[in-house]
């Protein structure tokens, strides 16, 4: 005996959810289901701001430790450029 388990956690999706909204504007009028649709949605997008500007603020962070790691690099390093004798392929130019 095989048990069917939702592939999204039970999350209606596709023909389920047309079926729901259309059971839901039959009952309640399509202005209402309008309306808590768009307030549901507001709501959902407003509680995940916040981990997304606390993620934001640790990139940041991470970003700017990272400029200064690389700027001491280049500190360590002085200001010689790299000079080579020949081209990347490992010919030189100066033949004659």
């Amino acid at each position: 005996m095989v048990s069917l388990v939702p592939a999204f956690g039970g999350v209606p999706v596709g023909p389920e959810l047309l079926i729901i909204l259309i059971v839901a504007v039959l009952l309640f009028g399509i202005p209402l289901v309008l309306v808590a649709g768009a307030v549901l949605f507001f709501a959902l997008r407003s509680d995940d701001e916040e981990p997304d500007a606390d993620r934001i603020a640790e990139l940041e962070a991470e970003v700017e430790r990272l400029r200064e790691q690389v700027g001491n690099e280049q500190d360590s390093h002085g200001d010689e450029p790299n000079s080579r004798d020949d081209e990347p392929n490992g010919r030189d130019d100066d033949r004659s």
